[in-house]
């Protein structure tokens, strides 16, 4: 019995979460849809996998070097990093005054939690290199535009006036948000109301 309960505890089941549950759940429904109804596979396979890696309970995969520090609670250097914020030296504390700090000084706390022997996670990285340096999107729509299929469009040029009229759209909705704005009805900036 108790090499069944080592067995569990090793697996990270017992420590699996509600959320976590359930994004499995919608992860692992997705990638049925793309395996087995064939239901666009390009899109749901590469999202479901993602959300299942990223979700698997104890694995740390999508954690960066200061959030595996944070979930380790090891009192000694949650101490060093509240004494850097200026903060008490608990967790939640510490998150909430990261969320207030500035873009450097969350970067210096990155670079104190890998001095402290914590490493990104493989998700972390790659949304840092692929996601976060804006690179993965422009690969992302070059590899969409090299698979689209004009023949319909070439079969039926009229079709070209809905594609024209999306765009406008896109183009409007920009306009617009930034006109709110301007008015001082919504506040957006630029990038939100390019989003």
């Amino acid at each position: 019995m108790e090499s069944l309960d080592a067995l569990l505890q090793g697996m990270g089941l017992m420590h699996l979460g509600t959320g976590q549950a359930i994004m499995l759940l919608v992860s692992l429904l997705l990638l049925w849809l793309a395996i087995a109804k064939k239901f666009e596979p390009l899109l749901l396979l590469p999202i479901g996998f993602g959300g299942l890696l990223s979700n698997i309970p104890e694995a740390g995969m999508a954690l960066t070097a200061l959030e595996s520090l944070l979930a380790h609670h090891d009192a000694g250097q949650l101490a060093v990093i509240a004494a850097k914020l200026n903060c008490a030296p608990d967790v939640h504390a510490i998150k909430e005054a990261l969320a207030l700090a500035l873009p450097s000084v969350q970067g210096q706390m990155e670079n104190l939690a890998v001095d402290m022997g914590y490493t990104p996670g493989v998700l972390a990285l790659f949304y840092k290199v692929a996601i976060g340096s804006g690179v993965a999107p422009l690969v992302i729509f070059m590899g969409v535009g090299a698979m689209t299929d004009f023949g319909p469009l070439l079969a039926n040029p009229r079709t070209l006036l809905l594609g024209a009229a999306a765009q406008f759209g896109i183009f409007a909705t920009v306009l617009g948000a930034l006109t709110l704005n301007y008015f001082g009805l919504i506040s957006f900036t630029l990038p939100q109301a390019a989003a």
